[in-house]
């Protein structure tokens, strides 16, 4: 919310005093400050996700930061849906981080799967709440009473009550703890294609993203870090940079990472073009001893050298490897080799801090704002109900802003400087200063017997570790619980008597964090790829080679059913034309592609790519589409376009040029289907892309007999 001054008279404090619930919205301008706390004043909370105000007004809020997958309308559905209202009806608020909200986090594909019910309940609760109090007012029984389009009906005599006129009575009534839910077969919203409420303010203008915000008075940093990762600041010389117009401060300044805090400095301007320019003109003399070693090429090579040593078991060893490998017809091992990469959303990192004495007030993109509100308390080292916070539509993400360095960065110059600062970071510091997607290396082995039937499986995940880093987790003798993602027997259900899952932590200075389905992209690369190079093995159609493995998985056999009746599998491919598919299970989601390729001269042409997404039942179809679509880019660019690479501690990617994402033209026609479902909803934002890179790389040796190993791979040079 805007930082304003508001009048103190007597009706205005009775008015303040006597709320019931202030909810916050995303910032407006200051302009409408008297207004909204009118309006505000004469709101009632029925629970702490639902506000209605005597004149029929309701507030429905969003617990799950909106980064473009869509929980502006998805979260509020939840609520909208057992409440009896429509979503065209409510006006949407972002919650800030308050305890009585709950989880108020975007990631790890959690949004609806973690609060199908909680908040399903609240709205159901509230939906109870005004019909027992019109039940109360009619002094008729409450199975009379219904609730429509934010009314309570009388069915006998059809007359009714709006929610407006019911809520004053109804706030008063004790929450019910196990309201009952709508049967999915009565749902109105739910499942349904529906226009998302925030498409057009996006499109239009009017929505308000970190970059729009603006506090009075407030001052623009932007900030030199080292080149090489990590350096430490030996000299500065500014005088260039005071000659500048609109130079205000130079400060030296720090850059907060969870496993490391390194030097910086900042200009800080009345406008950002003056701080850019004066950043610009700094003459910094660097210390970076040690770190000018960093390297990709020595990281993967100590990966490359774990690979022989044994790593830490994972749970649910089945049987003994090692003993079937002994005994297997065929013995099959393969590395796979995956990339640094960055978020490189659209939205650069940006966030305003205002450190006032022992408050701090915050507006900034974030994934998580109950998260930010207990980092900032840590590093200010102030309770945490001296933070407040204001979270804003964020031009992408991808796990980025749940990452809070650059936060960190505006609050420690705000303190500096005594006065909000808005730090913008261009997107050279983006590209080249990270965290990223940690580079992996996932080393196979696998034995059949005779009858081509698999006895042996064994997958070793190698690199560095996100919880070791994020989290200071000591793995040198335990194995990375994060690192089972896709390979696990829940995730990867093929029937193989004899099965081992191992990681081996290799560490390194480069910055990583969670990326868009976080180790799921990177494992599931290896895993299907060398399902596949078994299939083949065998001597077996890789459909049904997983088919027979999976007998005891009905879910994922229904997946490669649908899939194969949508892509037309069992069609014989023209000789210049090949299929390749793969399927893995992510964030309780199912996953699986159908990808067609041929060749084109001496390059290979994506034809055409069919999705089949099993996630149980969704709140909009259309927008699992829309999001798995852009999972389908996304893997495709991690696969075909270069990573993140750094030589004597730099990175050697600034900026799109070289660091790219598919373009338009390359996007080969994509067709999504979303399985029925009964199921309770599982994850939507993540678990499309895992599959994508090995289904693409297995079309690819059908059609070339190459099998592709390591990504990035230059798709016309095959």
């Amino acid at each position: 919310m805007d930082t304003l001054t508001v009048d103190t008279s007597r009706r205005h404090f009775l008015k303040l005093t006597g709320l019931l619930a202030i909810g916050f919205s995303l910032p407006g301008q200051a302009s409408s400050v008297l207004n909204k706390v009118e309006h505000m004043a004469a709101e009632l909370e029925l629970t702490p996700f639902i506000l209605l105000t005597k004149e029929g007004k309701i507030t429905l809020f969003n617990t799950s930061p909106d980064m473009g997958q869509g929980t502006w309308q998805s979260v509020p559905s939840l609520l909208a849906e057992e409440l009896e209202v429509s979503l065209t009806d409510v006006e949407i608020r972002q919650t800030a981080g308050l305890a009585k909200h709950r989880m108020q986090f975007s990631g790890g594909s959690s949004s609806i799967r973690a609060q199908w019910e909680p908040l399903r309940k609240a709205g159901a609760a509230a939906r109870e709440m005004l019909t027992q109090a019109a039940a109360n007012i009619w002094k008729v029984p409450v199975s009379e009473c219904y609730a429509k389009e934010g009314k309570i009906y009388h069915k006998p005599s059809n007359k009714s009550l709006s929610y407006g006129e019911l809520v004053e009575q109804a706030s008063k009534l004790e929450v019910p703890k196990e309201p009952k839910l709508k049967d999915p077969k009565d749902f109105k919203i739910l499942g349904k294609v529906l226009p998302r409420p925030d498409v057009s303010s996006k499109t239009n203008g009017t929505a308000l993203f970190g970059l729009d915000a603006k506090v009075p008075g407030m001052l623009y940093a932007s900030i030199q870090r080292c080149p090489v990762i990590h350096g430490k600041v030996v000299s500065v010389d500014d005088a260039e940079t005071k000659k500048i117009p609109g130079v205000k401060k130079i400060l030296r300044a720090e850059r907060k990472m969870p496993h490391k805090t390194v030097e910086t400095v900042a200009v800080l301007a009345d406008n950002y073009w003056a701080a850019l320019q004066g950043r610009k003109a700094l003459k910094i003399q660097w210390d970076n001893t040690g770190y000018d070693k960093i390297s990709t090429d020595d990281y993967y090579t100590k990966l490359r050298q774990a690979a022989k040593e044994p790593g830490n078991e994972l749970k649910g060893k089945k049987g003994d490897v090692d003993k079937a490998s002994a005994t297997a017809a065929k013995k099959l091992e393969a590395q796979y080799e995956t990339p640094f990469a960055a978020h490189a959303m659209i939205e650069p990192e940006n966030a305003i801090a205002w450190v006032q004495g022992d408050k701090v007030e915050i507006w900034a993109p974030n994934q998580s704002p109950d998260w930010l509100i207990g980092q900032a308390s840590e590093y200010l080292k102030i309770p945490k109900d001296n933070v407040k916070v204001n979270t804003y539509f964020m031009g992408g993400s991808f796990g980025r802003k749940a990452y809070f360095d650059f936060i960190m960065e505006a609050i420690n110059l705000s303190k500096q400087a005594n006065a909000p600062v808005k730090v913008i970071w261009t997107r050279e510091d983006d590209i080249t200063q990270g965290p990223y997607r940690p580079g992996m290396l996932d080393a196979l082995r696998g034995g059949l017997d005779a009858n081509g039937k698999v006895i042996a499986f064994e997958h070793k995940v190698i690199g560095e570790s996100i919880q070791g880093q994020t989290n200071k987790k000591d793995f040198s003798q335990t194995a990375d619980d994060w690192m089972h993602e896709v390979i696990s027997e829940e995730d990867s259900p093929y029937a193989i008597p004899n099965r081992r899952e191992a990681t081996k932590v290799i560490s390194t200075d480069i910055p990583i964090v969670w990326w868009r389905s976080v180790y799921s992209s990177t494992n599931a690369f290896g895993h299907e790829c060398f399902v596949d190079e078994l299939a083949h093995a065998a001597k077996k159609d890789p459909l049904v080679f997983r088919q027979e493995m999976l007998h005891e998985a009905p879910r994922f056999v229904n997946v490669l059913k649908y899939l194969a009746e949508k892509a037309q599998y069992k069609l014989k491919p023209t000789s210049n034309q090949a299929m390749g598919i793969a399927i893995a299970r992510s964030f309780g989601s199912i996953a699986a592609y159908a990808i067609t390729v041929s060749k084109a001269g001496k390059s290979i042409k994506i034809n055409k790519i069919v999705g089949v997404i099993d996630l149980g039942m969704t709140v909009n179809p259309d927008n699992v589409k829309a999001q798995t679509e852009g999972n389908v880019v996304m893997g495709l660019s991690a696969a075909l376009k270069p990573g993140i690479t750094f030589k004597n501690g730099q990175c050697e990617q600034t900026n799109y040029h070289q660091y790219s994402v598919l373009r338009m033209n390359e996007v080969p026609p994509i067709e999504i289907h979303v399985m029925p479902s009964t199921e309770k909803p599982s994850g939507a934002g993540e678990p499309g892309l895992p599959p994508v890179a090995p289904a693409l790389c297995n079309a690819i040796f059908n059609l070339t007999g190459k099998r592709i190993r390591k990504l990035p791979f230059d798709i016309d040079m095959i």
